[in-house]
């Protein structure tokens, strides 16, 4: 009479098992830290004019069409002492050069337009705290009789 062979697993069917028992150990313990760890919701202070000191924060946008303007008008201010965090092109073209206050210190908006030559009038406010910035400025078609154009 014969006898019937057990069949022993195979390793790669083990070693598949330990893959996967791993995975789901790694899986479960980042759900764990993920519901159990605090939050970190950044959040601007109250009042943000108070918080920076001297160095303005500001974003400059292309809105002229033309390229290097935004690199260029970036380069001028950084060498002013502002804090130029983030560069990039407008949503669309704008015929004059603006500035908009994002955190409520227009003083910090018109020191902005001052060092740019951009006539007072043109400086607006939209409050937007959640850019984490204290004006953008956005680079119009009149950008040759901006102060970085004409050095």
């Amino acid at each position: 009479m014969r006898r019937k062979r057990t069949q022993r697993p195979k390793r790669w069917e083990g070693l598949l098992l330990v893959v996967l028992l791993a995975g789901v150990g790694l899986l479960l313990y980042a759900l764990g830290v993920r519901l159990l760890a605090p939050r970190v919701d950044p959040a601007r202070e109250k009042n943000p004019a108070q918080l920076i000191g001297k160095i303005i924060q500001v974003e400059v946008r292309n809105a002229c069409g033309v390229e290097g303007v935004a690199a260029r008008t970036t380069h001028y201010l950084r060498q002013r002492g502002f804090d130029v965090v983030e560069v990039g092109n407008y949503t669309r073209i704008e015929p004059h050069s603006l500035v908009i206050d994002r955190v409520g210190d227009l003083e910090a908006a018109r020191k902005v337009a001052a060092a740019l030559g951009i006539p007072e009038e043109r400086v607006q406010q939209q409050i937007r705290p959640d850019l984490f910035l204290d004006a953008s400025v956005i680079v119009g078609q009149d950008y040759a009789s901006l102060a970085p154009f004409q050095e």
